[in-house]
């Protein structure tokens, strides 16, 4: 039994970036693809796919440099399931400088630390990327 399914997901991005697979499977959900979506469109990952019907899939496409070198150095998981972190839209933290990027569940849906800022929305931040 997996205790927080979006820990694990993390987990299995960063071992697989650590041994430069150019993919990775696991359990699959609509927030777990919502979370796949903005690493994509942040260019952190190729691409993703939500496959299955009853017992879902998802498949995450890893983005390297031409030099093996991975787009996502590194990984984090900010709210837990013992300690949740929200943040008002004003004070949502810079993951590096600006550099990273904090992915966060508001009520408009699933966004980044730029679209959440940009529609003045606060919310829960799941995770840092950079």
């Amino acid at each position: 039994m997996i205790g927080d399914p979006i820990s694990d997901m993390l987990t299995r991005i960063r071992n697989a970036v650590a041994i430069g697979r150019e993919q990775v499977a696991m359990p699959g959900s609509r927030l777990k693809a919502d979370i796949a979506r903005v690493l994509k469109t942040e260019g952190y990952i190729k691409d993703y796919h939500l496959d299955g019907d009853v017992k879902k899939t998802l498949t995450v496409h890893l983005r390297y440099s031409n030099a093996m070198e991975p787009a996502i150095r590194g990984l984090k998981r900010v709210s837990k399931s013992g300690l949740r972190r929200y943040s008002a839209s004003a004070d949502i933290p810079r993951v590096l400088d600006g550099l990273g990027t904090a992915i966060l569940s508001t009520s408009a849906g699933v966004m980044s630390d730029k679209e959440a800022k940009a529609k003045h929305t606060g919310g829960e931040i799941l995770c840092s990327v950079w």
